[in-house]
């Protein structure tokens, strides 16, 4: 398989669902990243994914594809994975490349938290539209006659389907597992937060990652002003019985936001100028099942197989870009991932990792103070992760891992060139 080559790309800020984007549809989002990307070059497939759809919409990257103005001969598909959507169509984008003169491909994805699809129960739908096909006014009739029992409220908003548990909820069965305390959840967000805030504000991390848009300049979520006594002072949101440990603060906010990055072989590196490029070297995939550990630790697996793999330890990674959905979570996958029992018995790699270098995860932040756009953190990390590589020497490796809904993860290795 040809080399495969990931260049950063640009995103809108973040911001807080219902804020500054509460009135702009996830097409209208996605469409000033796509203009500002193929400003360096025309890409051959447009890989654009969202997690919660807009219901008028099937393939929002063939529609991305007329919203912004591109070329209607680039071809377009969606793909989802919940919270790795981004990421997943990176690597799919990776492995169509060399082939039928595919040689770059623009990838991303949208969310607009802020817009709650409403839909009416499958039987409801169902006999208003056999209805309309014979006789439209009595299919108005009957949506006239429509009441609040005849709709899906999403009550318990972006809920697995199989527990109707919030990922909230199965984090705190996580945290209670790997007794993570609400102290060491609370120290990281911290971090999250300054480390964020001192790219934006600071040294200019973001200066060429981040596209104002809708009269937005940068990212909004990031606090200067939060430390350890108010993040300890927030209550609990998912479990109020005493035992819980998840806070507004230390879990990923509900955020809008669009994001983009480039994945292109030889040829496509060359179609955009040749700038600085790190190879996407190998990448793993797990699934697994929740019902004890929780619905986000299959990076717990994928870290060990894909480092054991290439004879890496933990410390000869210089980047760790670590998704972060909740404090928790991370903390959890690090301290499996790390444990030689769990190696043994969960990703079935008897290796030795060494400690994890905590000083070198996510430098510039991660989703707990930039927001998490579920089908837009992929695109978000990964560019991130390129930037950060490249101001390291040639040969050093970047590991990026995203966990989603489902029991499932995506880790990817990266490597300086």
């Amino acid at each position: 398989m040809a080399d495969v080559f990931i260049v950063p790309g640009v995103r809108t800020p973040f911001v807080k669902a219902g804020a500054q984007y509460a009135d702009v549809s996830a097409l209208q989002l996605s469409a000033p990243i796509a203009k500002a990307m193929i400003n360096s070059a025309q890409p051959d497939l447009l890989l654009w994914g969202q997690v919660i759809p807009d219901p008028t919409v099937s393939n929002v990257a063939r529609e991305l594809v007329f919203e912004a103005g591109l070329d209607p001969e680039i071809v377009a598909f969606s793909d989802v994975m919940a919270c790795s959507t981004s990421f997943i169509g990176a690597l799919a984008a990776g492995g169509l490349l060399g082939r039928g003169d595919a040689h770059l491909a623009l990838v991303g994805g949208v969310e607009t938290m802020s817009h709650r699809p409403i839909a009416l129960r499958q039987g409801k739908a169902d006999q208003i539209a056999a209805k309309a096909i014979r006789d439209l006014p009595a299919a108005l009739q009957l949506l006239e006659a429509v009441t609040p029992a005849d709709f899906e409220i999403p009550a318990n908003a972006w809920a697995n389907r199989v527990s109707g548990r919030s990922m909230g909820e199965h984090t705190e069965d996580t945290a209670k597992l790997y007794a993570i305390t609400r102290a060491a959840q609370d120290a990281l967000a911290l971090a999250s937060h300054q480390n964020a805030a001192r790219g934006r504000d600071q040294d200019g991390f973001f200066g060429d990652l981040v596209l104002p848009a809708f009269g937005v300049e940068h990212d909004t979520l990031p606090r200067t002003d939060t430390s350890l006594e108010k993040l300890s002072a927030l209550p609990t949101v998912f479990d109020r019985t005493g035992a819980g440990t998840l806070t507004a603060g230390n879990s990923s906010p509900l955020t809008d936001g669009a994001a983009g990055v480039w994945v292109a072989d030889a040829d496509g590196l060359r179609r955009l100028g040749g700038p600085p490029a790190v190879r996407l070297v190998d990448w793993q995939l797990a699934a697994m099942s929740y019902a004890v550990e929780g619905i986000l630790m299959a990076p717990a697996r994928a870290i060990p197989r894909l480092l054991a793999r290439h004879g890496l330890k933990a410390a000869d990674v210089a980047v760790w870009e670590l998704h972060e959905a909740f404090a928790a979570q991370v903390l959890a996958n690090i301290q499996a991932a790390m444990d030689p029992s769990y190696r043994r018995e969960h990703a079935k790699i008897d290796v030795d990792l060494g400690p994890f270098p905590f000083d070198r995860l996510n430098r510039h932040g991660g989703s707990l103070a930039l927001g998490h756009p579920f089908a837009a953190t992929g695109a978000r990390i990964l560019s991130q992760a390129a930037k950060e590589l490249l101001a390291h020497p040639v040969g050093a490796k970047a590991v990026v891992s995203v966990c989603a809904d489902g029991g499932q993860g995506t880790v990817a290795l990266l490597e300086r060139v």
